[in-house]
């Protein structure tokens, strides 16, 4: 038979004192003297005692716990994002109830809705370009803050990144290598970052007078669409002089493709993506790409979500927050000096 879960009643009167000192001790208030304080801590963690989550939200009206949904939990992006998020929870000892949907609409809807009294406030990622209706819509009355997410009438604190001038930033930096003939991998269509990263693209090469039509090829920001991007381009004729892809992931993928069929990067082709990813430094060649602080990205909206947990309404509305990647150029794209 199990043994009966140990309740602040047994503390208090192990420890001879109150519930309410037991309750006072436990939540660090100041109006508990050093000695009890001890006492109340040392019988507790004798007895094996866990506050009882669920009481102590109904008394106090915090559970102490961020939500987080995400469209995906699969690959480095995300995991950097995670680790910053709970940096940043961790250090003001706060739990993360994280949820995935996997790009499915409704499976987002629900995830949202399930946050409905389990959490303090949100932070959420949707970059899809749908109507934001449908994200506002299901979005429970909880301090929120979005992350990537297209949001145009300002209702929301957003924390993002400067896609299209990343892309800029990026096929100048081909195109000043002396490469005119370059292919781009882009993300999927209807993705806020892959449409802001294409046009960047775009733009670039058409400030530099240089055709990119039928230079563009489907991806999906993992390496398998990577892969196929990369053997399109071995299938297809002659080799482009670069290719620019719109994620780290998909760079790699074509990297591994180039590198089955005997093509020498940068020798043959440069190569470029896009996040700096922490296994972009660890290939080879080492990829040259635009670097965003994936972590910092999640450290500051959660930040911003604690301060909005904390002031309430008392907080004054704050804009957009961009974050503007860095060029980081590597051995991927590298000029080959003369044999």
């Amino acid at each position: 038979m199990a043994k009966p879960a140990i309740t602040i009643k047994d503390v208090a009167r192990e420890a001879n004192v109150s519930v309410a000192t037991v309750s006072r001790a436990l939540n660090g208030h100041d109006n508990v003297a050093a000695p009890v304080r001890q006492t109340v801590l040392e019988v507790a963690r004798r007895l094996r005692y866990t506050p009882h989550a669920a009481a102590r939200s109904l008394s106090s009206r915090s559970t102490q716990t961020l939500g987080l949904v995400l469209p995906d939990l699969h690959g480095e992006f995300f995991s950097e994002l995670m680790r910053g998020i709970d940096g940043v929870a961790r250090a003001h000892r706060r739990h993360l109830l994280v949820s995935s949907y996997h790009g499915d609409p409704e499976q987002q809807g629900a995830a949202l809705q399930a946050m409905r009294g389990r959490v303090d406030g949100l932070l959420v990622m949707s970059p899809g370009t749908a109507a934001p209706g449908f994200l506002v819509d299901n979005l429970p009355a909880l301090p929120t803050v979005l992350i990537n997410t297209p949001m145009p009438d300002g209702q929301y604190p957003v924390f993002g990144i400067d896609d299209h001038a990343g892309a800029m930033a990026m096929t100048r930096h081909l195109l000043d290598l002396g490469h005119r003939r370059i292919a781009f991998i882009a993300g999927p269509g209807h993705n806020h970052d892959a449409r802001g990263r294409l046009r960047g693209f775009r733009d670039a090469m058409a400030a530099a007078g240089v055709d990119a039509e039928g230079r563009v090829l489907p991806g999906g920001f993992d390496e398998a669409s990577g892969h196929r991007a990369g053997l399109a381009l071995l299938q297809d004729g002659p080799l482009p002089d670069a290719v620019f892809a719109a994620n780290d992931m998909m760079a790699l993928g074509c990297l591994y493709a180039f590198n089955q069929a005997g093509v020498k990067v940068p020798a043959q082709v440069a190569l470029a993506g896009f996040d700096d990813i922490p296994l972009a430094r660890f290939v080879h060649p080492s990829l040259t790409t635009m670097r965003i602080s994936i972590a910092d990205l999640g450290e500051r909206a959660t930040s911003h979500l604690l301060q909005l947990i904390d002031d309430g309404a008392a907080m004054p509305p704050v804009p957009a927050a961009t974050l503007v990647p860095t060029l980081v150029t590597r051995d991927s794209t590298a000029v080959q000096g003369p044999p």
